[in-house]
């Protein structure tokens, strides 16, 4: 991979990033800015302290937003911000 793919890709892991925090502040009517939160904050526990019903409305936003469905068995994908923008844009998942 050249220097300019990896830059192409950090760029658009930044976007993917920035557009799933804004869609978290967003949907759940949080009063903090989007930028307060980092890429690998978890969600949940000592993180953003989500509970499930902002999982429930993570899920719809989700699906509205990039078209991306999940499930139960894919609760791991809310570990983090960075987490979730592998899951809804897979061109940033780590190739072999």
């Amino acid at each position: 991979m050249t220097i300019d793919e990896l830059r192409a890709r950090a760029a658009e892991r930044q976007q993917t990033c920035s557009q799933i925090k804004k869609m978290i502040v967003s949907r759940l009517d949080l009063e903090i800015d989007p930028d307060w939160i980092t890429d690998d904050q978890p969600l949940f526990g000592r993180g953003l302290e989500l509970d499930s019903l902002d999982v429930l409305e993570l899920y719809v936003a989700i699906e509205a937003e990039f078209g991306v469905a999940l499930y139960d068995s894919e609760m791991a994908v809310f570990g983090s911000v960075s987490r979730l923008a592998e899951e809804v844009n897979p061109a940033l998942r780590a190739s072999a």
